[in-house]
């Protein structure tokens, strides 16, 4: 989802493109102020990963991330497990599009198609939920979404929170 050219490696140019896909969502490109918070997201993983590429200092291709090195700043995530939540109600803004707190169904759907850069359907949104409303409150969704980036439990819900999870090979 982050190698938007396909060209195996990861690039700012990819981080510039993820954050085009999410600006075309109704409340960021309505709102300046929310397109920029949405915009630091997105490409503030650029400069964490392109630290972990310099940090590895692998002169064959600067200005170049892998995969290893992605991989690496996440697995940095539950030492900042503090820090990994302050996003979350960016991205909640700008899925939340009727701004009544709550993320339905089809809001989630939204959420999805921007991180895989295509409209996909999911089943997914039933695990997520917690107290049955049929709705994602902002206190949830930050759950989840702590979940998703620091949890290697596959049992935690927010393990689904960006689309279906694939089985291990």
């Amino acid at each position: 989802m982050f190698d938007t050219d396909g060209n195996g490696f990861l690039e700012e140019g990819d981080f510039e493109a993820l954050a085009a896909r999410w600006s075309r969502l109704p409340r960021v490109a309505a709102s300046p102020e929310l397109s920029v918070r949405v915009r630091g997201v997105m490409t503030g993983w650029w400069q964490e990963l392109s630290a972990a590429a310099a940090a590895a200092a692998d002169p064959s291709r600067p200005g170049r991330g892998s995969m290893d090195e992605l991989m690496t700043v996440i697995e940095r995530l539950p030492a900042m497990a503090e820090a990994v939540p302050a996003p979350a109600d960016t991205i909640f803004e700008a899925v939340d599009e009727n701004g009544d707190g709550r993320i339905s169904r089809d809001a989630h759907q939204r959420l999805v198609a921007p991180w895989h850069g295509r409209s996909m359907a999911t089943d997914v949104f039933d695990r997520l939920g917690q107290d049955g409303d049929g709705y994602l409150g902002r206190a949830e969704f930050a759950l989840l979404w702590t979940q998703f980036w620091i949890s290697d439990d596959p049992t935690e819900h927010g393990n689904a929170m960006c689309g279906p999870v694939a089985p291990a090979a």
